[in-house]
Order: structure tokens, then C-alpha cells, then sequence
């Protein structure tokens, strides 16, 4: 691999005939949309490699420890975008991507040729291909690398990030994504981050009614849960929910990691994607049903092991 070095410093990597830029917090600014329970450990771990940090949150009160480290404030992602060579957005549901990525006040109409926009929100395939498409009109780069983890991934920086897009965009992005985790794995074309994400999510809805169910059954058969839980938690049955999250299910911590109200939007997401590809996920509809439930309840702003709640209403 052979380099060249341009007029403003900027070091181009040369592959097979094509120039990779290689970003460096010296040469990338980076606006960062979305400062939520996981948004602002991710942008903090950035500002502490030396990134210059742009942001814009709907909720200004969310950003203020950043803006209080450096971070500059903006009231619109249209006046952020143009600042920045790379925008990584973290919000909330499908719409929200589509309003800052491609709203009139968003990203992609507003911000400068060879901008890499990384979309970090658990969305939607189609969108992430169609980000891609009226990014590559514009001559921008886009990747979908929605992450998971929770909020201790985020605080820790070891998020699982599933990226989706071109190679030449995943290349230009490692640097940055390397702030905020530690398993980061390119899984091909655009939309693959998202059908990735969502094999995650399947995952852990299935697996957390097994939580639930089993320490329901250990309270029912009065035995003490904790107690089961050293025995069962490091063996076959282990999981990152039964060993971090039904820690806090029995001592009643029900604060968001990740949002009810969240998880039901990304369980329907799947459940959409695979009625389109003629796929039956009779797990996943049943836990639909029960966070559905749960949210009726009035939980959907509690973390998802308040699952515990609709099965603790059988003991």
C-alpha cells in the first residue's frame, strides 16, 4: 500500500487503484445528532480522542456536559452539517433518521461533498439503503451501523457495532467507530448494519422471556433467585441478560439501558422485514406481545428487563 501526502496534510492511502482517506482526529470534525441515554457516552468517548465535536439534540439539556467540554451546540442539523466531514446520527425511530438525514433541515441537503454520514440508530434496512442512494447523488459516503450493548457498552466503549455499506466508506470510517467499540464488523451492502442489528434483536427478545420465565419459575418453586442465578448464569444458559440484567430485575432496577419503547420499534422492524421476506418468527411475536403489554402497563419509558414486571404478576 503506498500513500500521498496532499497540500493540507491529509494522508491518502492508495488500494487498487482507488484513494482511501484515512481519518484522524487532526483532520475529521465530526457532528454528532442525538444525545440520548447512549448518544452522549458515545460522543464523549470521541471528544477524549480529540475529535472536534459539533452536536444537535431536539433536547438541549441533554447536551450540555458535552457543549461543557467543547462540544459546540447547534440548533438545527442543517447548520451543523456543513461544519463537519463526518456526521454519526443516534436517535430514536425510523422517522427521526429520515427527518435529519433527509428532511429539508437535514443532514444530506445541507452538508459538504465527501461527507461519510454513519446512521448509529437501530432503523430501518430500506431507509439505510435509500440514505445511501441520495447520499451517493450528492457525492457523499453513508454507512448504517447501529450498535448494541446498552449503556454500558456506550459508557464503557465496547459497543458491538454491524456495519452496513461500502468498503471504501467502512475503511474511512474504523478510526471513528474504534472510539466507541471494540467488535466492529462490516457485514456488507447498505442495509446489512440493520438486518444484522435485528438478528440481535430477535435474539435478545427470545432469550429475555427465557429470564423472565426462569426466574418466575425459580420464585414459584421457592427457591431463592439469586441463588440460582450463580449456578445457572456462567454455564450453557448464560447471556448478557441473565448476568447483567437479572441482577437488576431482582433488586427492582428497572432505570433504561435501552427503552421499552424503543425495543417494541425495533422488534417491529423485524417482524415487518421478515413478513417481506415470507418468514415466520413465532418467538419474536410473542414477545412483541408481552413489551406491548408492558407498555400498556405504562413501562414503555422503563429498560427492557421490566419484561420482569408482566411475568412477576403471576408469583
Amino acid at each position: 500500500m503506498s500513500f500521498l501526502l496532499c497540500s493540507e496534510g491529509t494522508i491518502l492511502f492508495y488500494r487498487k487503484g482507488d484513494f482511501i482517506l484515512e481519518r484522524t482526529a487532526q483532520n475529521t470534525v465530526i457532528g454528532f445528532i442525538g444525545t440520548g441515554v447512549m448518544g452522549k457516552s458515545m460522543a464523549g468517548h470521541l471528544m477524549s480522542k480529540g475529535y472536534k465535536l459539533h452536536v444537535y439534540s431536539r433536547t438541549k439539556e441533554k447536551a450540555e456536559s458535552l457543549v461543557a467540554q467543547g462540544a459546540e451546540w447547534h440548533n438545527t442539523p442543517s447548520t451543523l452539517a456543513p461544519l463537519c466531514n463526518v456526521i454519526i446520527t443516534m436517535v430514536g425511530y425510523p422517522r427521526d433518521v429520515e427527518e435529519v438525514c433527509l428532511g429539508e433541515q437535514g443532514i444530506i441537503p445541507h452538508a459538504k461533498p465527501g461527507t461519510l454520514i454513519i446512521d448509529m440508530t437501530t432503523s430501518s434496512p430500506t431507509l439505510a439503503k435509500r440514505i445511501e442512494e441520495e447520499a451517493q447523488k450528492r457525492e457523499m459516503l453513508s454507512l448504517d451501523a447501529p450498535v448494541s450493548g446498552g449503556d454500558i457498552g456506550a459508557r464503557e466503549a465496547r459497543l458491538s457495532i454491524m456495519v452496513g455499506g461500502t468498503k471504501e466508506a467502512f475503511d474511512q470510517a474504523t478510526p471513528v467507530l474504534e472510539a466507541m467499540g471494540t467488535q466492529i464488523v462490516h457485514q456488507g451492502p447498505a442495509g446489512s448494519g440493520q438486518f444484522t442489528k435485528m438478528c440481535n434483536q430477535i435474539a435478545i427478545a427470545c432469550n429475555m422471556m427465557g429470564v423472565c420465565e426462569a426466574l418466575s419459575y425459580a420464585q414459584k418453586a421457592g427457591l431463592d433467585p439469586s441463588t440460582v442465578l450463580k449456578s445457572i448464569q456462567t454455564g450453557a444458559a448464560g447471556s448478557f441478560s441473565l448476568s447483567q440484567l437479572a441482577p437488576r430485575m431482582l433488586n427492582g432496577d428497572f432505570a433504561p439501558g435501552f427503552y421499552v419503547k424503543h425495543f417494541i420499534k425495533d422488534m417491529q422492524i423485524a417482524l415487518d422485514s421478515a413478513k417481506e421476506m415470507n418468514l415466520e418468527l413465532p418467538g419474536l411475536s410473542l414477545a412483541h406481545s408481552l413489551y406491548e403489554k408492558l407498555a400498556q402497563m405504562g413501562e414503555e419509558d422503563s429498560g427492557t428487563q421490566a419484561l420482569f414486571k408482566v411475568y412477576q404478576q403471576q408469583i
